[in-house]
């Protein structure tokens, strides 16, 4: 359940971030990949980690702010493409893993659920994890990204209800996945240990309490002066030669996402830490596209491309979700 924290904390939400403008930048940049080739192949449209995963933990939440009374288009569209598959269990392709994830996360049905589990890798040191989508980018398609593909599959397992999770065969699954996140957490780059920190807030079993707090006090302690993350405190990551230069200081993606992943984790609005968080995410959010700024990790693209907004993308999911959490009772995410 979502708690409305005392506005002295957050001003009212509209103060000093435009929901509306938040929203525009996200529909409009779901209308130009609903008609991109390249997410349009087997998936129709594919439900990708900066675009797709993010739209779908912010628009619901902004769409109970603005008042809207029925799900966007894009919504609707995200979730009929991820329906489409439900039959494919087949475990081959780069992005079945990624795929039955997401539809478990998303669609929190049985037959969404079981998919999911029927996909988990089974046998040698990966077992309890799933086959991710892997393009050597950062940060979510490298080797180590399958440890945050798992932690999403934990929170589409906390989503389940009790009686479903009690089933023996589930509760087996669910053991072999905490065995996996337990081992690999260890000297994973910081943002794929955060993750298993927050759905561990969700799924108990999945991480003891102390793991969990020490990441929470890991990243807490990279904070910069100015409230928000920079992307190397969230590393290591690869080195990728056609990446532009690093920005310097706090970057809406290193900021947004942390600060969500902590609310979850327990961290109140109010702590001093989390308080300079959401002021540097409320004035962070670009006054004219809408969206909060962040960069590639892995190449530089031309700046009217749909892949140079792919990491604005991914911080303005997390910023919008991270300030209506913290701000008013729009829902956890759960």
């Amino acid at each position: 359940m979502a708690v409305l924290w005392g506005l002295s904390i957050l001003p009212a939400i509209g103060a000093d971030w435009n929901p509306r403008l938040a929203a525009d930048y996200l529909d409009a940049r779901q209308k130009v990949w609903f008609a991109w080739p390249r997410a349009n192949g087997g998936a129709k449209p594919c439900i990708s980690c900066h675009t797709g995963l993010t739209y779908l933990i912010a628009r619901p939440a902004l769409r109970k702010t603005l008042g809207e009374t029925a799900p966007t288009e894009f919504e609707t569209g995200l979730l009929e493409s991820m329906r489409s598959r439900l039959e494919k269990r087949t475990p081959d392709g780069p992005a079945i893993g990624v795929e039955s994830v997401m539809a478990a996360l998303f669609l929190r049905t049985p037959e969404a659920l079981d998919r999911m589990l029927a996909l988990q890798v089974r046998e040698g040191p990966k077992a309890g994890s799933w086959k991710w989508y892997m393009t050597d980018m950062d940060p979510w398609e490298e080797p180590e990204s399958e440890l945050f593909g798992a932690a999403l599959g934990a929170m589409a397992l906390a989503a389940a209800p009790a009686d479903y999770r009690n089933r023996p065969e589930v509760k087996e699954r669910i053991a072999a996945l905490s065995s996996y996140l337990r081992v690999t957490v260890e000297g994973a780059p910081l943002q794929n240990r955060v993750a298993v920190a927050w759905a561990s807030s969700k799924l108990p079993e999945t991480l003891d309490a102390g793991t969990r707090q020490s990441i929470v006090r890991e990243v807490l302690s990279k904070q910069q002066p100015d409230g928000g993350w920079d992307m190397e405190s969230l590393g290591p990551w690869k080195k990728h030669p056609e990446a532009p230069p690093v920005a310097a200081g706090s970057t809406g993606y290193a900021t947004a996402f942390v600060t969500l992943a902590l609310l979850d984790c327990g961290q109140r609005p109010g702590e001093p830490k989390m308080a300079k968080a959401l002021a540097w995410l409320r004035t962070h959010q670009d006054p004219k596209g809408g969206y909060w700024p962040a960069q590639s990790m892995n190449h530089t693209f031309k700046p009217d491309s749909i892949e140079a907004g792919f990491m604005n993308d991914a911080a303005t999911g997390f910023a919008v979700r991270a300030l209506l959490q913290a701000g008013l009772d729009s829902g956890a995410l759960n």
